[in-house]
């Protein structure tokens, strides 16, 4: 009896004993800032509790997070944080109460804050994602109205040059306003009337206005894309030729190119096609670059949209893969974001894919002259990122990154020039042949 009691009072003792609390190890810390937003990720095997707050003058963010213990990753991102964040001051990490860590944010101005957790996907485990947005959003379709960046090594060899090309980007302000449709704003309104008018060349495709042309560099930030066999990942080759793209387009009379991302980060697909929308986009192209398991495969090859199935299984494939991009990139579908939030028109797409098959052929034929083609013709598939109702839109797998000849010749940066006025050079054939002399405006929902 006494053995049975001594027994059941231990048992009892255990019970009431307080239980050690599990902790949760921060395996990675990442930043990804950018002009559109700056995202922090922390990731972890486990799914991790949190609770944020912001506090001002000045202008913090706090978030705790419970049962997290302290540790490098942590530690590290106290030092992520650069100079260059548009957003982000510094960040404070400590132990605020037993079982709770404490991030303090300091922050630069005003900002939309998003933070939410992401489920394992990929290589990833649980995500917990701060999005910090700005409160007051720069507008792109006036950001479009800064002149692309003269050079500024030839300007100091010229004597006036500085001057001339303060005048000529002035006129040419004035022009793209008028051409968008843009209200003049106050800055607007202080371009020199003086200046020398700009001669527009004699082209039936660009005597109208100025043409907008979308250049996505596809995935970005949490979403690497595929990978080489030497390391090489299609985020940041994409990049590369977009802005090359981008720079032989601005250096096209009455043409002016947008980048849908200009850096290192993640934006949705539907935020792509949004903000290609947002300006007015004459033309959309995705920029990729192509992977498969077997490392021979090789060539070029350009996609349309498709509303009534993929044209072939590799095509169907590859939309399917490039469509889970949101997945791993990390969309936050609790809460719309900027780019969510805008709900695109639901339109017949039968025109708009018409032009984007013209588009695709043209471009297809110039990537041939530089480079072998995949197949001979262009394919369609249901790719999320090409439907725009009312831009032409196509995706351009520029070559294979999984073949490691083709990979090498994605880094060079003159092969990346060739690439980059192959697609022009179908841009302006598809202009030639299609001019754009209009173009209806379709209002947004918001």
């Amino acid at each position: 009896m006494l053995k049975a009691a001594l027994k059941i009072t231990t048992l009892l003792a255990l019970l009431w004993m307080p239980v050690a609390h599990a902790t949760i190890t921060i395996s990675s810390a990442r930043v990804w800032p950018a002009q559109e937003y700056t995202r922090l990720t922390l990731e972890s095997k486990q799914s991790i509790r949190h609770n944020m707050f912001t506090v001002n003058n000045p202008e913090r963010l706090v978030i705790d997070l419970e049962e997290v213990e302290l540790g490098n990753a942590l530690d590290e991102l106290t030092r992520l944080v650069g100079n260059n964040d548009p957003y982000i001051k510094s960040v404070r990490v400590g132990r605020f109460k037993p079982g709770v860590v404490r991030l303090v944010l300091d922050l630069k101005a005003e900002v939309k804050p998003q933070l939410f957790i992401l489920k394992p996907v990929a290589e990833y485990g649980y995500r917990l994602v701060l999005d910090v947005y700005p409160a007051h959003p720069v507008d792109p379709l006036m950001a479009l109205l800064e002149p692309p960046k003269a050079n500024t090594s030839e300007a100091a060899e010229t004597p006036g040059a500085t001057e001339q090309s303060q005048r000529n980007a002035s006129s040419d302000k004035l022009k793209l306003a008028q051409s968008l449709d843009i209200e003049r704003n106050s800055n607007i309104n202080k371009i020199d009337p003086s200046a020398p008018a700009v001669t527009t060349p004699n082209l039936p495709e660009l005597r109208a206005r100025t043409l907008i042309i979308a250049i996505d560099a596809g995935h970005g930030g949490e979403d690497p894309g595929a990978r080489g066999r030497h390391g090489s990942r299609e985020k940041n080759v994409t990049l590369a030729i977009a802005r090359k793209v981008k720079e032989l387009v601005d250096s096209t009379p009455n043409m002016r190119g947008v980048l849908i991302r200009d850096g290192d980060y993640f934006i949705p697909l539907i935020g792509r096609v949004a903000k290609a929308r947002k300006v007015n986009a004459d033309l959309f192209i995705s920029i990729h670059a192509d992977a498969f398991i077997k490392a021979k495969a090789r060539g070029s090859s350009v996609f349309a949209l498709s509303e009534h199935g993929a044209t072939s299984t590799a095509a169907r494939w590859l939309a399917k893969k490039e469509n889970e991009a949101d997945l791993i990139g990390g969309v936050n579908l609790a809460v719309k974001d900027p780019y969510l939030a805008r709900t695109l028109l639901d339109l017949s797409q039968t025109a708009t894919i018409t032009d984007s098959m013209k588009l695709a052929k043209h471009v297809l034929n110039e990537l041939g002259s530089i480079n072998d083609l995949h197949r001979g013709r262009v394919e369609q598939a249901g790719f999320a990122v090409l439907k725009s109702p009312d831009i032409p839109s196509i995706l351009v797998e520029t070559a294979f990154i999984s073949n490691p000849s083709e990979e090498r010749r994605l880094n060079d940066k003159g092969y990346q020039t060739k690439l980059a006025n192959a697609i022009l050079g179908g841009i302006k054939r598809y202009f030639a042949q299609n001019p754009a002399l209009s173009k209806p405006k379709i209002a947004q929902i918001d």
